[in-house]
């Protein structure tokens, strides 16, 4: 009787044990990498060899393959090896990421201009962003930029940034304004941090240059017709991203904080802080459907200066509005729109939108009171289209027309490439 008693133990125990032994990824296997580096992908991943099998890892580990720029879709299988042991395969749709960079547009006074460039946002395959461009809007710009995101470690990253940009830019004062030939010669370093998959942050600083010359228009006692600023940017970009992306159609909330910290040496401009935040929502709306929507909101020191840092501009807030029609020291703006697929292939997507731009300023100086006030209310409703290369990073075509329906509005077409935002 003790014998059995015993024996039968001993198999509850057996039987219990091979019951709560775990599952576990015997190997991990990528599946369509053509250019980007399969010891690279591994390295990011989270599911590793010898760890527990979990599903919510493997979810993850897909949107995370996803934010890639070298990456179209990703998708993952599970295959029983022996005894508890499974392997992981991805299956990886890589993208077209050497991109030529071609635009043109009309500047303030009507002028031609143009920009020629390119990018490899995969360079050395391992997530390596390599590019420059050189613009001609009437003057010469030209920048370089160098960003890897996983250089050290799987969390910890650099980018470099050099810029020497020119432009004819508008000054506002309040009894009209006047153009003003500006140049930015900056040399940006910044360290990239992925707390998690959710969090990241980055942090470094900006050393530059600004110079402006007087050109035309009006003239003011108190404002220099020409200045040269030597200053230094202390910035950090705090990023949560809780975004899924299916072909072109994105769901999901991100937010993106951005302070910076702007130091300088004269009489005439002091020290200044600016922050903004971007809330961005995304869903999706039947089968072809993409609801998305934007609300920033920024402020700076109130100096009561025509060099306020937020701008209105068809580019950055409000489609239609036009080429850097004013500036402030706080904004808040709504961008929200409808987006759906009229016409899919397997590489072309043709998408159409309807949307609305609404945004308030506070003026240099001024008060919060600023945002109720009508004159300083703007806005804007349209319609676009997207040409959208499904196996180009970012080859998104888009063009908008906004109208404006507040008081002594305008009208116009915006011309850019990738989603507005």
């Amino acid at each position: 009787m003790r014998l059995k008693v015993f024996l039968c133990l001993c198999f509850m125990m057996i039987l219990g044990n091979s019951y709560s032994q775990e599952n576990t990824v015997y190997d991990v296997k990528i599946r369509g990498a053509k250019k980007i580096k399969i010891d690279f992908i591994k390295k990011i991943l989270a599911i590793k060899k010898g760890e527990v099998l979990d599903s919510l890892i493997l979810n993850e580990d897909v949107i995370r393959l996803k934010r890639l720029p070298a990456i179209f879709h990703v998708t993952y299988q599970v295959f029983y090896h022996q005894d508890s042991l499974y392997n992981v395969y991805f299956n990886i749709e890589e993208n077209l990421t050497i991109i030529p960079d071609f635009s043109f547009w009309s500047t303030v006074n009507r002028k031609f201009a143009y920009r020629l460039g390119v990018s490899d946002y995969n360079f050395l395959g391992r997530n390596i962003t390599l590019g420059g461009f050189y613009q001609n809007n009437g003057f010469d710009s030209y920048a370089l930029r160098m960003a890897a995101p996983y250089l050290f470690t799987n969390k910890l990253g650099i980018s470099i940034f050099f810029q020497n940009w020119t432009s004819e830019e508008p000054l506002f004062f309040n009894q009209g304004s006047a153009n003003y030939k500006y140049n930015n010669i900056s040399i940006e370093v910044m360290g990239l941090y992925e707390i998690n998959f959710r969090h990241s942050l980055q942090f470094g600083i900006n050393f530059f240059t600004e110079k402006y010359n007087y050109l035309d228009g009006l003239t003011d006692p108190n404002i220099p017709q020409q200045l040269e600023l030597d200053k230094q940017l202390l910035k950090l970009v705090y990023t949560y991203d809780h975004l899924d992306y299916f072909y072109q159609y994105i769901k999901g909330f991100k937010s993106i904080f951005y302070g910076q910290y702007v130091t300088t040496e004269n009489d005439f401009q002091e020290p200044f802080l600016i922050f903004w935040n971007d809330f961005l929502y995304f869903k999706r709306i039947g089968a072809k459907g993409n609801w998305a929507s934007r609300v920033r909101f920024g402020l700076s020191s109130n100096s009561d200066s025509p060099f306020a840092p937020f701008a209105v501009d068809n580019n950055t807030n409000l489609r239609g509005v036009g080429f850097l029609v004013d500036r402030g020291t706080g904004s808040f703006v709504v961008n929200t729109e409808y987006r759906y697929t009229l016409f899919e292939r397997k590489w072309f997507v043709f998408q159409g939108n309807g949307f609305i731009d609404a945004g308030s300023w506070r003026n240099p100086g001024g008060n919060f009171n600023d945002f109720f006030q009508s004159e300083n209310i703007r806005v804007y409703t349209g319609v676009g289209i997207r040409f959208i290369h499904r196996k180009i990073f970012n080859a998104i075509f888009r063009i908008d027309y906004g109208y404006g329906i507040t008081k002594n509005a305008s009208k116009g077409f915006v011309f850019g490439v990738g989603q507005y935002f």
